[in-house]
């Protein structure tokens, strides 16, 4: 037992030469330690962004929603679908529906009267 304990507080010695090392080396390169590979963004953390960067891509948004509205997508294709709604169900589909709804709820009141 007395040797695991030895061993134990020679290897938190040399953690801690290694932690007091690794202080000095970030000061002395000046900073976060090094480049994106070696430290990995820890969890919940997040990445940020310069902005340079969110303007440059701000810029390339607009200039690709400009070569749409000049080419005239967005108001096509409002006017192509002409006020129709999505779901897509025709007058004889619903009224099929509506007749099969009372044909079940028929059915259940007349299984609650027995």
């Amino acid at each position: 037992m007395d040797l695991s304990t030895r061993n134990l507080t020679q290897a938190l010695a040399v953690r801690r030469q290694i932690d007091a090392l690794e202080r000095r080396l970030r000061g002395l390169v000046g900073g976060s330690g090094g480049g994106g590979a070696t430290a990995a963004p820890r969890r919940g953390e997040r990445r940020r962004m310069s902005a340079a960067s969110r303007a440059k891509i701000a810029a390339a948004a607009r200039a690709r929603w400009a070569k749409v509205r000049a080419r005239g997508g967005g108001k096509a294709k409002a006017a192509k679908r002409g006020g129709r709604r999505g779901g897509g169900i025709t007058a004889a589909g619903r009224r099929r529906l509506s007749q099969l709804m009372k044909m079940r709820w028929a059915a259940r009141r007349k299984g609650k009267r027995k």
